[in-house]
């Protein structure tokens, strides 16, 4: 392809997600094939690695066991949340000294390596930021080529149809809550929250819950006693995308718990945020943010927020909030997403050899098609379509309105 000799730099970064692992690997046999002379070093934990200067080479004897990083889950080079524009946190977590410039430490660093290509996989946090980093180091002279690959368990990166992971996580979240769900029988009029993640879009919480149900269909039950598929059933959906007016759905859920002995709720962590933080606010309690601003949901507990709401005006005895996310993120890509992963890969090294950054998607501005988006496209907070006809369908026959 390019006559450029080229030296490959990879890091992952943000939360985890069932594709990390095997996009490490996708990438290593990629390049493989294509010229196995081409140095690959990977960044540990994500920007903290490439700020101070914890890498590791990619031997030929790791290349050949590149296939076995499909079969796992997290991120064989680690990952961590850092934003080289936040100088103050940089400092303050002892990556640069005081007095220095994250992104510049950063473009040194990339420099002194001698990297001309940089993969950086994770969200839109991540993959705009290694731009950045990219236009940094051109104003300086030194040629970077940037290709990211999508990873969010959300689905939420516009504009991207599909990213990596987030069937895998949809599945695995569905597998979690066929266990929780007994716990129904462990207590009356037992409230359960499954709390899934997904800070601004609920595709996550809907389409866990469309496949949770689609498990349903395969078991048989007990009708006599209290093992009847409504008792297992998903009785409410909530999502940001669409308004909740708790009275309503407190006296529709009220009639089920009188009638079941036990109400299932899928929340979104994202669905109701707004309030949360305003209740907070006004209780003079300070809201835990992290690097990039965004609330620490962990911290705020929305199923917590939501199960107290619910519990008095449903006649609850117990509520029960377990939340899937560290389950499901941690997961090692499922076949779906281990296709998507391989295809994302070859166009990965093809643009990034060729020259051509951006982030690797399925690219709803034309058509669907696998391209490298252009960066200045790539945005987060995309929200899910609430008027998609299966997720209608799931509302319609959970009686939800």
């Amino acid at each position: 392809m390019a006559t450029t000799r080229h030296k490959v730099g990879i890091l992952t970064a943000g939360g985890l997600a069932p594709c990390l692992s095997s996009s490490i690997g996708a990438l290593l046999e990629r390049y493989t094939e294509v010229d196995p002379s081409i140095e690959i070093v990977c960044y540990r934990d994500g920007y903290k690695g490439l700020l101070i200067g914890d890498s590791v080479a990619i031997t030929p004897e790791l290349r050949s066991l590149a296939a076995a990083l499909h079969e796992h889950g997290g991120s064989p080079i680690g990952n961590s949340r850092v934003k080289l524009t936040n100088v103050e946190d940089c400092v303050k977590r002892g990556f640069v000294k005081a007095g220095e410039q994250p992104m510049a430490v950063a473009a040194r660093r990339l420099t002194e390596d001698g990297v001309t290509i940089l993969h950086t996989i994770g969200g839109d946090d991540t993959n705009t930021m290694a731009a950045a980093l990219a236009a940094f180091l051109g104003e300086q002279g030194h040629k970077l080529t940037v290709v990211g690959m999508p990873k969010t368990v959300d689905n939420d990166v516009v504009p991207i149809r599909q990213t990596l992971g987030a069937d895998t996580a949809a599945e695995q979240g569905a597998v979690f809550f066929e266990n929780v769900v007994n716990e129904f029988s462990a207590n009356p009029r037992m409230l359960i929250v499954h709390e899934v993640m997904g800070r601004n879009c609920g595709w996550l919480t809907a389409a866990t819950a469309r496949r949770y149900r689609a498990s349903l269909e395969a078991m048989t039950f007990f009708p006599g006693l209290s093992l009847s598929r409504r008792h297992k059933e998903v009785h409410a959906v909530y999502i940001p995308e669409r308004a909740i007016d708790l009275d309503a759905e407190a006296a529709r859920l009220g009639a089920i718990m009188d009638e079941l002995d036990c109400v299932n709720i899928f929340l979104s962590e994202g669905a109701g945020l707004e309030s949360i933080v305003a209740q907070m606010e006004a209780a003079g309690e300070q809201v835990p943010r992290d690097a990039f601003g965004h609330v620490k949901l962990d911290k705020v507990n929305p199923g917590q927020w939501f199960g107290g709401q619910f519990a008095a005006r449903i006649g609850a005895e117990k509520v029960l909030v377990q939340k899937s996310g560290y389950f499901a993120r941690s997961a090692a890509a499922n076949a779906f997403d281990r296709a998507l992963i391989r295809d994302c890969a070859r166009v990965a090294v093809e643009s990034a050899l060729s020259g051509v950054e951006g982030v690797v998607g399925q690219d709803e501005g034309f058509g669907g098609a696998l391209r490298a988006i252009e960066f200045d496209r790539i945005a987060g907070g995309k929200h899910f379509d609430p008027s998609v006809g299966w997720f209608v369908e799931l509302l319609a026959e959970i009686g939800q309105p």
